[in-house]
């Protein structure tokens, strides 16, 4: 028989090391990042495939990217940006 066990559960003893949570806190960012670029793309009735042709890349790169089944590079990430024709602007602060 299988156990269930709770996400909770399991997420937090993935991350019981300080380096495991730094890295998760890290993603979890650019996943918020990349959530609000592909709400902006719905938003403005723009297809995965428009942006790629805007891109000059495939629609499945898009795909990737969305789902997070990818690191994007921070050039990549302006340049989907620039497709929707949004602006990132970054800033840095002491943590």
């Amino acid at each position: 028989m299988v156990e269930l066990v709770k996400y909770e559960d399991v997420k937090g003893r993935l991350l019981n090391t300080p380096e495991a949570r730094k890295a998760y806190e890290e993603m979890r960012e650019e996943l918020r990042l990349i959530r609000l670029l592909v709400a902006m793309r719905q938003q403005s009735k723009l297809t995965q495939a428009q942006i790629a042709e805007k891109m000059k890349t495939q629609k499945s790169n898009i795909s990737r990217l969305e789902n997070g089944k990818t690191d994007p590079r921070l050039s990549t990430l302006f340049a989907y940006a620039n497709a929707l024709g949004v602006e990132i602007e970054l800033s840095v602060k002491p943590s």
